[in-house]
Parts: C-alpha cells; sequence; structure tokens
C-alpha cells in the first residue's frame, strides 16, 4: 500500500508546476499526421496482447460545462447521435475484423456525456459492439454518466445492456458553485441515483469530483467531500481544474476574480486527503482514491496497477482500440489518434473505408523503456533498477545518466531515495509524481515551449 503523502508548503511553493499527466510515454502532444490504416494493421500484427480494451467517444452534450476541457459538441438534437452511430458504425465494420484473435477485456464510453444517447441509440451500439467483438461474461464494462441528463429508467436499461461500471461526473454539490460553471444539479438526484445503481448490482461506481472550481472555498469544498463519503462511492477522481481559458473558449465565461486563490486551492486538496484517508480510502496516486477492496487498490498493492489513456486501470496486458471522433489507440508499440474535429471525422470514415486515424507515433526501443520506467513509479511509486535493468537488457545507471543527475535536487528535498537497487518515493514526494516522472522523459524539452500543461496539485 502506497503511503499517505506528507504535505510539506515549502516543497509545495518550491515545486508545484506545470507537467503532463502520463497517460502515455511519450505523451499525445508527441503525435504527429501522417498516420493512416496500414500503421493500426502493422500495430496489430506486431503485438504481442490478444486481449483488448475498447473506448469509445461520444461527444455531444445538451449544455455547456463553462470549465471543461473535453472534446465535445453542444447540442439538443437527439437525431444528431443517429448521423454519429451511422459513421460509428463504419469505422467499427472496418476495425473489427483485425481485432477477430482478440478478446474485449474491457468496455468503457466516455465524451462529451455518453448518456446523451437514449436507450434506443445504446442498444443500437452495444448491438453493433457485441455482433464485431469478441465479449465474454466477463467483460467490465464502464459508461460516464453526467446525473442531470440521466433519463427515468436508463440505469435499469444500462443494466440490462450489460454495463456493470458507472462513473458519475459530480464536480461539486454547492449550488453557488455549480450555476457559476453552468451545471446546477440536486444532491438528491445524485444521491438516488448512486443508491440506485447499487442497488442492480454494479460492481464499481466511481465519482469525479473537481478542485479550483469559481467560487469553491476551503470550507464548501470541505462540505463536499464530507457529503460524497457519505455516498461511499467504490472509487473517487478529484481534479485539479486547469484555468486555460486561451486554449479553451468555455472557460472564458469564468471570471478570474471568482476562482479561489492558489493557497486556498491547495488546501482544498490537502483537506480532501485528509478527509478521504480518514474515511478509509486508499490514496492510489495524483488524484485518485479507492476502496481497499476495490481491484484498483489491490492491483497497486500487487504491483500490477496500469495506466493509460483512460486513467489508472487494471489491465495492463491489454491492447486499447479508441473508436469514434478524437479517440486515441495504444497497440502493440503504436499510438493512433483519430481525427479530432467532427466534419473531419466523417469524412475521413466516408472517404477512407471507415478509418479515421490521422495522428500517431511508433515507439522507438528508448520510448518503450522509459514508458516502463515512469509507469512504474506512476503506479507503484518505486522501481527496482536491478531487475529493471535485466529486463530491458540495459546498465540502469549509464542508460538513463540523465534522469538520475535530475532527481538530485529531489533527493536532497527528501522526495526521492534510491538504496539497495531501488528508486523509491517517500511520503513528502508522492505528490510530486509528475515532476519525478518528468526526470525521465525525453520529449519534454520539445513540448514545454508549445504548449501548457495543468499544475502538478
Amino acid at each position: 500500500m502506497i503511503e499517505l503523502p506528507k504535505w510539506d508548503d515549502s516543497l509545495i511553493n518550491k515545486y508545484n508546476v506545470s507537467g503532463p499527466r502520463y497517460t502515455s510515454y511519450p505523451t499525445a502532444l508527441s503525435l504527429s499526421e501522417g498516420y493512416n490504416q496500414q500503421d493500426l494493421l502493422s500495430a496489430v500484427e506486431s503485438s504481442s496482447s490478444r486481449s483488448l480494451s475498447l473506448y469509445i467517444h461520444i461527444p455531444f452534450c445538451s449544455q455547456l460545462c463553462y470549465y471543461c476541457g473535453c472534446n465535445k459538441i453542444i447540442t439538443r438534437h437527439q437525431s444528431k447521435a443517429d448521423v454519429y452511430l451511422d459513421y460509428l458504425a463504419k469505422e467499427i465494420k472496418a476495425q473489427a475484423p483485425l481485432f477477430k484473435h482478440y478478446t474485449v477485456e474491457q468496455l468503457h464510453l466516455g465524451g462529451g456525456t455518453p448518456t446523451f444517447l437514449n436507450t434506443k441509440q445504446m442498444t443500437r451500439l452495444v448491438t453493433l459492439l457485441e455482433q464485431h467483438f469478441d465479449f465474454t461474461h466477463t467483460t467490465e464494462r464502464g459508461i460516464e454518466i453526467d446525473p442531470r441528463s440521466l433519463s427515468d429508467n436508463m440505469l435499469v436499461d444500462l443494466r440490462v445492456l450489460g454495463f456493470n461500471r458507472v462513473s458519475f461526473g459530480i464536480q461539486d454539490f454547492n449550488d453557488e458553485v455549480q450555476l457559476a460553471v453552468n451545471r446546477p444539479q440536486q444532491a438528491s438526484k445524485v444521491k438516488q441515483l448512486i443508491t440506485q445503481a447499487r442497488e442492480l448490482g454494479f460492481k464499481s461506481i466511481n465519482a469525479d469530483m473537481i478542485y479550483g472550481l469559481p467560487l469553491q472555498t476551503p470550507q464548501s469544498f470541505k462540505h463536499t467531500i464530507e457529503q460524497l463519503i457519505a455516498l461511499n462511492p467504490d472509487r473517487v477522481s478529484v481534479f485539479n481544474y486547469a484555468h486555460l481559458p486561451e486554449r479553451f473558449a468555455a472557460q472564458r465565461k469564468i471570471k478570474d476574480a471568482d476562482l479561489p486563490s492558489a493557497h486556498d486551492k491547495l488546501t482544498m486538496f490537502k483537506n480532501t486527503l485528509e478527509q478521504m484517508t480518514q474515511a478509509g480510502y486508499q490514496f492510489i496516486g495524483m488524484d485518485h482514491f479507492a476502496r481497499p477492496e476495490n481491484e484498483l487498490a489491490t492491483a497497486q498493492n500487487e504491483a500490477k496497477l496500469h495506466r493509460n489513456f483512460q486513467g489508472y486501470t487494471t489491465h495492463g496486458n491489454c491492447d486499447l482500440l479508441g473508436l469514434g471522433v478524437s479517440s486515441i489507440s495504444q497497440i502493440g508499440s503504436a499510438i493512433l489518434q483519430n481525427q479530432k474535429e467532427l466534419k473531419q471525422y466523417y469524412h475521413a470514415t466516408e472517404t477512407q473505408n471507415g478509418c479515421a486515424i490521422n495522428k500517431g507515433l511508433h515507439l522507438n526501443t528508448d520510448d518503450i523503456i522509459r514508458a516502463d520506467a515512469i509507469k512504474q513509479l506512476i503506479c507503484q511509486f518505486e522501481l527496482n533498477t536491478e531487475e529493471f535493468a535485466n529486463k530491458h537488457g540495459i546498465e540502469f545507471n549509464s542508460y538513463f545518466a540523465d534522469a538520475l543527475t535530475a532527481l538530485i535536487p529531489l533527493i536532497d528535498d527528501a522526495m526521492v531515495t534510491i538504496n539497495n537497487n531501488t528508486i523509491k518515493v517517500t511520503p513528502r514526494g508522492n505528490l510530486f509524481i509528475r515532476i519525478i516522472c518528468m526526470c525521465f522523459d525525453t520529449h519534454l524539452q520539445k513540448q514545454i515551449n508549445a504548449t501548457r500543461f495543468s499544475r502538478v496539485i
């Protein structure tokens, strides 16, 4: 089990910088154009896995949430989802034959708002997937849910369709905060939905929260987390709101004066850490918590935790196939992304025989080695250098000489220790795991001048 973070204000003032979230290495910022169906075919042929995680992106939302940086389309026209499913069907039929020897271990619907689809549309999508991919009775089937947009009886319909995991986007329970981000919701409805999901037998219930939103205060968010804990979800993600109005137009509707100060924002996270761990949740890392009996906590305790574009996961053996606009796949040593704009996605699917891939990256040997090091650190908070060197056929200290040099100031600040062939992140350092991983990232310098990352805390 990961030791609880040790809060140190001096380190936070020194190291609360911006950096990647490492849902992949290299990150999606390293992807370049010019990739196509042949790259996917080659990736499948060279992959040693025959287990598949399926991600389906549903881009539609009926209302704009001002904080959102996701790839989404705001509309109240349900017919747009029918058109989207027409094109998604073309992509499914084109890509599924490449995976005929795979078994689907995981299905996840994200967005946007996946439950923008009504029951008829959702049934059509699930039927399409089941016709073209090999599911088993043990396949994990998860879906992200906006509690405000869920129609009556939809949870029942999702359960009938085989979904066994739900993730509720709650963000905050405070009425003023919800109005400030154009996302009013009733706490009573959220409570009722979580209770219903439990009664229907969903195996895992996740809640997504955000700190740093306009009008939040340490006291108001503390009360929100109290309300959340009372609902007893299996997993909780508490994300740091990244205010990037120059990048996300919707965020320009948020007044800078309404945003909490850096100090108040850090206090919210500090309080959340204390509240969640005192309530018995295991700190998984970064912004994730899980009940100790949840498989996410078990996987971490058994050194089997994995991280990909969906965040922390228990299915490290799976290739990931993303379908739909902007979706990202990671097959073998290739990362591939579909067209990010809907018109281009439709055009590509129509003119390229169901393939919408346009960006990608083939990992070289160095990328694979560094990806493994970063994954072990971000999932387990330690790395056995001797075992790692034997696994990859390298001399660790010379191969990672630059990374070890970059770690020296972090070692001096007691955030990392290196003893007995083990790099270990200390309780003082695990809040800064992204910075520690950055020491191993050779792509980072190219990206620093080209983009803005979210702060690590």
